[in-house]
C-alpha cells in the first residue's frame, strides 16, 4: 500500500467517525454538511432515499439518542478516485424509546467526491447475529 493510499483511507475512517460524531452530538448541521442528497440508506426497516429536510425530521425527531459509538474493523477501498467504499463493525450505545440499549452492526458507506469534498452517497446497516435471523424469534 502506498503512503498515498494509506493517508487516503486515514481520511475516510475519519470522516466516517466525524459523520457518527455528528449524530452523537445531535450535529444536524454538521451531518448534514457530510451528506450527499439524496442519500440512500438500507438496514432493518428498509430502504429509502432521504432528502434534506427529511434527514432534517429524522435527526431531531427521533426515539432515540446516540450515547457512544466504536467503529472497528475498518476496510476503505476506492473504485475510483472520487467514490470510496468503507465498511467497518460498530458498536452503538443507545437509548431507544426510553430504554438504555448496546447494538453491534455491520455497516457500510459509500463516499462521493464533490468540488473536493467528500459526502456520504449510501449508508447501510446490518445487526450482527446470525445471517438467517434465526437469533431474533
Amino acid at each position: 500500500m502506498t503512503t498515498a493510499t494509506a493517508t487516503a483511507e486515514k481520511e475516510l475512517v475519519e470522516l466516517e467517525n466525524r459523520y457518527w460524531q455528528a449524530i452523537r452530538d445531535q450535529n444536524v448541521e454538521g451531518a448534514m454538511r457530510l451528506t450527499d442528497f439524496p442519500c440512500l440508506v438500507a438496514g432493518a426497516s428498509g430502504v429509502g432515499s432521504i432528502d434534506p429536510e427529511t434527514y432534517k425530521k429524522m435527526m431531531t425527531g427521533g426515539a432515540w439518542t446516540l450515547h457512544a459509538f466504536r467503529l472497528s474493523d475498518e476496510k476503505v477501498r476506492f473504485p475510483t478516485d472520487d467514490v470510496a467504499l468503507v465498511a467497518y463493525k460498530v458498536h452503538e450505545d443507545l437509548t431507544v424509546d426510553g430504554k438504555r440499549i448496546g447494538m453491534d452492526a455491520a455497516d457500510t458507506s459509500v463516499w462521493v467526491r464533490r468540488d473536493g469534498q467528500w459526502r456520504c452517497a449510501l449508508h447501510t446497516e446490518s445487526l450482527a447475529g446470525d445471517p438467517y435471523g434465526r437469533d431474533r424469534k
